[in-house]
């Protein structure tokens, strides 16, 4: 495989960067990926060059910098292959997207004794919106149990869909597990009974490729940040019948037709959900994060982390005492384990020392821990930018952790 991690590594500055004294290995990129200088230097150009504010002027920043931003849509758009511009969104991210739809759909559509479907490996942003709009509606939230290599229980999914079913909200990929689900299988047991399902790509957007229209999910939401776009800013798909019903989740600017005090009309789509003054810096920026993506190969890119996530899982089960939380059989490149005997935290701090970055915790994934019976994992987490060697400095330095440990 023609693939030059060199290369792509000398694109992100920060992993240039020492650590106490140790070149950094950061393996906590289920927690938000770096930038490389193409994202950080369109953010300082956007700023220092064409910074205005879009849609709303006939000046020429304002023209220009409005049509950057229509592009960007139109770059998440071909990305994500969605059927038009105007079923993207942009939010503040994956959990701004999922808490739209939260109250949006469930303002218009759920009712009281009604049900929302989950999973039990969903992120607290994919459990939260929905158990706060069941107790506003006196909804039922039903959860979809997981085994013990961390997969769906398909069969229980089947009896759990009923008449009162009214969506099913799933992520593509654990980020406490990096269990894939079969989210087609579901969308389309889900579409037979005329349920929709919102997908939560948070975790796979970056590591495959996403096509939302050979999904055909309703709903899909991702963040920025977990692609090496920038902070604050995230996408909300939805297919345009459900996007045309829904009321829109916030008021302000731009999303108005016409405003008087006896009443006010929306704007068309995509606008009608995009009020105030959006991330446009955050979209562009995004947008060239997808840009570098493509011209990279997105197919490149998931074979090489599949063999990155391979290589990992084997050296980690060289070492005596360590246990694997997850092990699903269709995986991406994130690795919960625990030590035999060390508290993840004190694993953590003592990797920290060695420049070493992984995350320790529940990864807001408690139901997950509970699940297990743990109180929280040692998550090692891996990117395209990634290397063996990096590997291996983990793998050292777990066996010192242990030697401190005795």
């Amino acid at each position: 495989m023609n693939f030059d991690v060199d290369k792509i590594r000398g694109d992100f500055p920060i992993l240039k960067k020492t650590v106490n004294n140790y070149p950094l290995v950061y393996l906590d990129n289920a927690a938000t990926t770096q930038k490389p200088k193409i994202v950080i230097d369109k953010i300082r150009h956007l700023y220092s060059q064409q910074n205005s504010s879009i849609h709303r002027g006939v000046h020429w920043l304002s023209e220009q910098i409005t049509e950057n931003y229509e592009e960007a849509r139109r770059a998440v758009k071909e990305f994500i292959n969605a059927r038009s511009d105007h079923e993207v969104i942009f939010t503040s991210g994956a959990t701004g997207s999922i808490n739209a739809i939260a109250f949006s759909f469930g303002e218009k559509f759920l009712n009281h004794n009604d049900e929302v479907i989950v999973s039990a490996m969903e992120h607290h942003a994919n459990i939260v919106p929905w158990q706060m709009l069941c107790e506003r509606k006196g909804a039922s939230l039903k959860i979809i149990p997981i085994n013990d290599k961390g997969e769906l229980v398909m069969e229980s999914l089947d009896d759990m869909l009923t008449s009162r079913t009214r969506l099913i909200a799933l992520t593509q990929v654990s980020n406490s597990l990096g269990t894939v689900n079969p989210v087609e299988e579901i969308i389309e047991m889900a579409h037979g009974r005329d349920i929709p399902v919102l997908i939560d790509g948070a975790q796979s957007i970056q590591h495959g490729i996403v096509d939302v229209r050979m999904m055909d999910c309703d709903f899909f939401v991702f963040s920025g940040h977990k692609i090496y776009g920038p902070n604050g800013i995230g996408v909300l798909y939805g297919k345009e019948k459900w996007l045309e019903e829904l009321p829109p989740y916030q008021g302000g600017g731009d999303m108005v037709d016409t405003v008087t005090f006896e009443k006010t009309t929306f704007n068309r789509l995509p606008f009608k959900f995009e009020a105030g003054t959006t991330n446009y810096t955050g979209a562009i920026a995004l947008a060239t994060a997808l840009n570098y993506i493509e011209k990279t190969g997105r197919e490149k890119i998931a074979d090489y982390e599949s063999g990155l996530h391979e290589y990992a899982a084997s050296r980690l089960n060289e070492i005596g005492g360590i246990k694997i939380y997850g092990t699903a059989k269709n995986k991406i490149s994130i690795i919960s384990f625990l030590i035999e005997g060390i508290h993840p935290y004190d694993a953590g701090m003592i990797l920290d020392k060695m420049g070493i970055a992984v995350r320790t915790g529940t990864h807001c994934a408690q139901p997950v821990m509970d699940r297990f019976e743990i109180d929280g994992t040692i998550r090692a987490s891996m990117a395209f930018y990634n290397t063996r060697s990096e590997i291996d400095r983990m793998v050292e330095g777990i066996e010192k952790v242990k030697q401190m440990f005795g």
